[in-house]
């Protein structure tokens, strides 16, 4: 089973603070998941985030297919990071790792997530055709959102790398 990883950064004029306060409200996180995927919290949010939260979503992550997420966070140094992990989903493996920089101007959000497809072989072949694509789009529109919420910092683009191993 081939291990998967997603990395992102996205640099923003806000600061730590303003970053570290949007990110970790898991409620906030419909408002950066593109609509199409019919995100909805079905319990957990409304806390603030802590080291053992259980977080449950529904979700379709494609046309005709919805389920039930489930993750825990697992991981958070306040203001710096936190890593939620999937306890029940769509992916055999799910870690999430959400980082704040701070920068001159404001902070680079960066996101590193390593994942497996379930269903072997089946799985990979799937992979580039149907969930690279879908991650690329989420994660365009989650570039799009945050932007229009907070602005951008010109010099720094935001980046998006999928590799395989």
């Amino acid at each position: 089973m081939k291990l998967y990883q997603l990395h992102a950064k996205q640099s923003l004029p806000i600061s730590t603070e303003e970053a570290w306060d949007f990110l970790s409200r898991p409620e906030n996180l419909k408002i950066i998941t593109p609509p199409h995927m019919g995100f909805h919290i079905l319990s957990g949010n409304g806390k603030k985030m802590f080291p053992g939260q259980i977080i449950q979503y529904k979700v379709s992550p494609f046309k005709g297919y919805t389920t039930k997420w489930v993750t825990e966070i697992t991981h958070i140094k306040e203001g710096e990071y936190f890593v939620d992990e999937q306890r029940f989903g769509p992916y055999a493996l799910w870690h999430h790792k959400h980082f704040i920089h701070p920068i001159t101007g404001g902070v680079t959000m960066e996101d590193i997530i390593d994942y497996k497809i379930p269903f072997g072989i089946l799985g990979q072949l799937v992979h580039p055709i149907i969930v690279k694509k879908q991650l690329r789009k989420i994660f365009s529109y989650r570039e799009q959102k945050l932007t229009e919420l907070f602005g951008n910092i010109a010099e720094k683009p935001a980046e998006f790398k999928l590799k395989s191993f």
